[in-house]
């Protein structure tokens, strides 16, 4: 007999975003048990263990059954790593328990939506392959709120070169950009792919400096036009060394989030915002996942309905801000 589901297995969870969102939700929720698995089970160990009553075990993706014992199922499953043969996916349907993957993007999602869609009604998945899974759509719907129609909206981070993450973070963007260094945007209402000329844009940080970035394929563009109106909407990447390690301190992060249209007395208005972290990304990357696996729980608000869902759908953008906030973020007007 399958033993109580209880335990939330985080895959990857010895690597930095399944590391960190581990420690939050220790943190959010004490008596919440985890369960660290990766392939490296010392590792696994070491961030078990200093998370205090947390369990370890080895995976092996490659496996339908994760390489796990028959008898044990889990309360959620949660992919901090790229579910590349889509059996996390499975071993959570199977078990009727929530799902969450990160790693996917864009360019690799449609095997996800289609193998999720085939048994949408076994258990809810959250797709949060966006920027920060889902951060920084959550905050721009945050300042869309303040609008009565969005125009458009212009995304553009910085990245520090050293802040790209752990070898699965660098393996992501590595299978990303063999595919295509074209980016999508909307465009007039249209989804629209551009490359050369068209995708290259500056992006402007804090400090003034302006580094050289492009547009990319990332869902943060249909998310946010889709969940907005907005018929313009573009994302654009910088990555080079960031305003922290300027100032002689570590890896920081920027995003200036620019949203233009009609404000509820008729008039134009624009707003421009910057979301920062003095820690980079990590932190930042924790907190969505953490958000989510929160909500796919039921730990807050409603019992989330079987099938297919985004962060947008799920996560209440006003209490992302304060979740942010209470991570060390900075969420401030910016002159335009």
């Amino acid at each position: 007999m399958t033993r109580q589901a209880t335990s939330v297995l985080i895959m990857g969870g010895s690597g930095q975003a399944g590391a960190g969102t581990a420690a939050l939700l220790r943190r959010w929720y004490p008596e919440l048990e985890l369960t660290i698995a990766g392939r490296d089970i010392e590792r696994a160990r070491r961030v078990a263990e200093s998370l205090g009553g947390a369990n370890a075990v080895t995976i092996d993706i490659t496996r339908a059954d994760l390489g796990l014992p028959a008898d044990v199922a889990y309360s959620a499953v949660i992919a901090a790593l790229w579910d590349d043969h889509l059996h996390g996916l499975g071993f959570a349907a199977r078990h009727g328990v929530p799902y969450l993957s990160l790693s996917s993007g864009l360019l690799d999602i449609a095997p996800e939506v289609v193998a999720g869609s085939g048994r949408a009604s076994a258990a809810p998945i959250l797709l949060a392959s966006h920027y920060l899974a889902g951060i920084v759509v959550l905050a721009t719907l945050a300042v869309a709120a303040e609008f009565d129609r969005v125009e458009r909206i212009g995304i553009a981070a910085a990245l520090d070169d050293s802040d790209i993450g752990g070898p699965a973070g660098i393996a992501d963007l590595e299978r990303w950009s063999a595919v295509t260094t074209a980016g999508l945007i909307r465009r007039d209402g249209v989804f629209t792919w551009v490359s050369g000329d068209d995708a290259r844009a500056d992006v402007r940080v804090g400090d003034g400096v302006v580094l050289a970035g492009q547009s990319i394929p990332i869902l943060d563009v249909p998310s946010l036009a889709l969940a907005t109106g907005a018929p313009n909407v573009r994302f654009d990447l910088a990555v080079g060394e960031s305003a922290g390690r300027r100032r002689g301190a570590g890896a920081s992060l920027e995003v200036v989030i620019d949203v233009e249209g009609t404000d509820f007395s008729g008039a134009a208005a624009r707003v421009r915002r910057t979301l920062a972290h003095p820690d980079g990304q990590r932190p930042l990357t924790a907190l969505g996942i953490a958000l989510g696996v929160e909500r796919l729980l039921g730990l807050r608000g409603a019992a989330v309905p079987p099938g297919v869902h985004l962060p947008e759908a799920l996560i209440d953008p006003a209490y992302a801000l304060e979740r942010m906030a209470h991570s060390g973020a900075t969420f401030e007007e910016t002159a335009a």
